[in-house]
């Protein structure tokens, strides 16, 4: 017999984004598991931990150790459901994690299904499946984020009226910015020298704060992301300069859609993504890790929107029957996300949903029923629960769990 709730051992990476020893969260969350073995190292970066079952940071069913998807395979009508395997197979078609970020990850893009498809025929050991990777994040506290485009009138006010920006980058007879300008601008940034780049970060550096306009934050940025890397770096102009830079508090959301620009600089979050493991990089990180500029430059949409365009809200959930849980609904077909919010001695009941869910506990501790079984519960706690099960918690001391769930 499987039980349809299963508690989960997750993994974590150790990407020198990450923060360091119990300063990361994904790591305190991995060594929380009772019975786990993981065991942190104060001396490492800890960047995410995984809970799902993408093969190259599976997670393992916590009472054998057996490979999640593995244990899925074995009971797939049950756990995953008909309409789910009908749509996508026995595979779970998304796959959460936690990332807790010191420095900025690399500038990326996800490429879309057509393109996915083509570079992992072309090149499966570095782009391992043919899917896209639309994907959300949620702040766990303070999230600062470069995504999306800038406005094309704030990008065109910044390149014509700092005298670096236009000489090296603007035409005299230039008046107008589209998107296809800004894209050429990229493309220049990305292509340019390291002295050219370093030129440029530096004379913004001595630029007064006024000719920022209402982006003063870019020379305040200037030194924190030249210390991460370095003042060479183009991702620190195509960053600073083009695209939204977004400080969220906790309970905030974005969502990237597969071929958008984007770059977490610092916090702790949820992650949620359609499985795929695909990504192209182009600044934040040493030149021999960049991929093709021409390639990445191809593959972006350059669409530009307010940051507003990147919110993702949260909306009140059917699914909790006693109103202490909402929805993050993201435009694609993969998943959304619960997010249940208790105080102490408060309770929500989960109805069945039907499909597959992992719960991660990002918060206090409490005790969660199903199948006329109980579990103790706490932050740190990762679960895989299957098709039409209901759930009951109880806090004890306020609960907060993140759901990442699909139905067809």
């Amino acid at each position: 017999m499987s039980w349809s709730v299963i508690q989960l051992e997750c993994q974590c990476n150790n990407y020198p984004w990450g923060k360091q020893g119990k300063n990361s969260l994904a790591a305190k969350y991995a060594a929380s598991t009772p019975g786990g073995h993981f065991e942190l190292d104060e001396s490492k970066e800890y960047a995410e931990m995984w809970c799902g079952t993408y093969p190259t940071t599976p997670s393992l069913v916590l009472s054998s150790g057996e490979d999640l998807q593995k244990h899925i395979n074995a009971n797939k009508e049950k756990l995953i459901g008909k309409s789910i395997l009908n749509k996508f197979g026995t595979d779970l078609p998304y796959l959460p994690k936690i990332l807790s970020i010191a420095k900025a990850l690399p500038l990326q893009i996800h490429p879309d299904k057509d393109l996915a498809a083509k570079l992992h025929a072309k090149d499966p050991k570095k782009f391992g499946d043919a899917n896209h990777k639309p994907e959300i994040a949620v702040a766990l506290g303070k999230f600062e984020v470069f995504v999306g485009w800038k406005p094309t009138l704030e990008i065109q006010k910044l390149f014509t009226s700092i005298p670096i920006l236009k000489s090296k980058f603007i035409n005299e007879s230039q008046t107008h910015f589209n998107k296809e300008t800004v894209k050429k601008i990229v493309g220049q940034i990305l292509c340019a020298s390291d002295e050219e780049v370093k030129e440029i970060y530096e004379t913004l550096g001595k630029t007064d704060k006024k000719e920022f306009g209402e982006h003063s934050y870019i020379p305040e940025l200037l030194p924190r992301l030249a210390e991460q890397y370095d003042k060479s770096d183009p991702g620190n102009l195509v960053a600073l300069l083009t695209m939204n830079y977004l400080v969220l508090k906790k309970g905030d959301a974005v969502y990237v859609p597969a071929d958008g620009i984007h770059a977490y600089l610092s916090g702790d979050i949820v992650e949620c993504m359609a499985r795929s493991d695909n990504v192209l990089n182009t600044g934040f990180c040493p030149r021999a890790d960049r991929d093709s500029i021409e390639l990445f430059t191809a593959a972006l949409t350059f669409s530009t929107d307010s940051p507003s365009q990147a919110i993702l809200s949260p909306k009140p959930s059917s699914k909790g029957s006693k109103g202490h849980t909402k929805v993050l609904a993201p435009p694609m077909s993969e998943f959304d996300m619960l997010v249940t919010e208790l105080g102490t001695g408060e309770s929500e009941n989960i109805q069945p949903i039907q499909g597959p869910s992992i719960l991660i506990f990002t918060g206090g501790k409490g005790k969660m029923s199903a199948e006329g079984k109980d579990w103790n519960v706490k932050e740190g706690y990762v679960f895989f629960v299957g098709a039409g099960t209901n759930l009951d918690f109880v806090a004890e001391d306020g609960l907060e769990v993140h759901t990442a769930y699909c139905e067809a």
